[in-house]
């Protein structure tokens, strides 16, 4: 297939439209092609940064991870120092990644694909404090190249895809931006023979708690990730996402979802047991976190229209002491 039809096939006729998913590196083929840009960088090597400015932009993915994400902030405080300093700069890096697409001020897809030549260049190629970390994790964790292609491919699909026809189709969309992330981090965190599985449903399960607590937010950028064969199960369109239609067939969809996402909690829990011991409250604690949105969504009627679902800190280390107890029995 040409570049030129694969263009057609994801871009569809226009927002409202199903396109079909497209693999990784079709994907990224696609993002360069419609910037017109080389798909590989030159690999020069560039002086090495001291261990002083490598440092300091460690410290600036902390701080955007404290400021970004504080149920990832606090469940990552238990990983030990090492694994705790990459698992963040590899988180910070997804949310300024996720971030060129969903808050370019200009070109969304040049700015994408700018961004994806650095990433995936052998050396850093700018100061970029984010991409500095990102490099040292990956060279020092050596992350597999074809698990990055396939995470930034994810990123991709936010500028081509803007509906999703079936589950399956937004399974891949939650395995690329979420399951991905969970493989990458496993290459930091170490694991037994046997995790990815768990690894993968936890993601799915993680991306589909975003999903389902950002409707609203989503729906105001023109986007619908719930598949639409789940829509017409409960005779909804996507036109009723976007109009923020709120009645009962809304709240037996969101049900519907939520129950999907607490099987594939349950599913993946038991993969807690196969991270090393060092790893598994902090990744316990993450999943346990994240599970509480659904609650808090469901003890609202399911509106993620004109709330946002969360939990307080106290109600975080309220949840502790249990995470703990239940980790204990691995």
């Amino acid at each position: 297939m040409s570049l030129k039809s694969l263009s057609s096939l994801a871009l569809g006729a226009g927002a409202a439209s199903i396109s079909q998913p497209l693999p990784a590196e079709e994907q990224l083929a696609l993002l360069f092609h419609l910037t017109e840009l080389p798909p590989q960088v030159g690999s020069d090597e560039r002086p090495p940064h001291s261990p002083h400015r490598i440092a300091e932009a460690y410290r600036h993915c902390e701080q955007i991870i404290r400021e970004s994400s504080k149920s990832f902030f606090l469940s990552t405080q238990f990983l030990p120092a090492e694994k705790r300093r990459a698992v963040r700069a590899f988180y910070a890096f997804c949310r300024v990644t996720d971030d060129t697409v969903d808050q370019a001020s200009g070109d969304a897809t040049r700015a994408l694909a700018e961004w994806v030549h650095q990433a995936r260049a052998a050396h850093p190629l700018s100061d970029n404090p984010v991409l500095l970390a990102w490099h040292d994790t990956r060279a020092t964790y050596n992350l597999p190249p074809a698990l990055v292609d396939e995470l930034l491919a994810g990123m991709a699909m936010d500028l081509t895809m803007h509906r999703y026809a079936t589950f399956a189709d937004l399974w891949l969309y939650c395995y690329r931006v979420a399951s991905v992330v969970g493989l990458l981090s496993m290459g930091v965190t170490g694991a037994a023979p046997g995790a990815a599985p768990y690894a993968i449903k936890i993601g799915v399960a993680l991306q589909m708690t975003n999903i389902l607590r950002d409707v609203g937010e989503d729906a105001r950028r023109g986007r619908v990730y719930l598949p639409q064969e789940d829509l017409e199960r409960f005779g909804l369109t996507a036109e009723d996402i976007l109009n923020h239609v709120y009645d009962e067939r809304y709240r037996s969809l969101m049900r519907f979802e939520v129950e999907r996402a607490r099987r594939l909690y349950d599913e993946s829990w038991p993969g807690i047991g196969l991270l090393p011991p060092d790893s598994r409250l902090g990744v316990a604690a993450a999943a346990k976190f994240y599970r509480g949105i659904l609650d808090n969504l469901a003890a609202h009627g399911y509106d993620s229209f004109t709330r946002r679902a969360h939990l307080t800190l106290r109600d975080k280390l309220v949840l502790l002491p249990r995470i703990w107890l239940e980790v204990q029995k691995f």
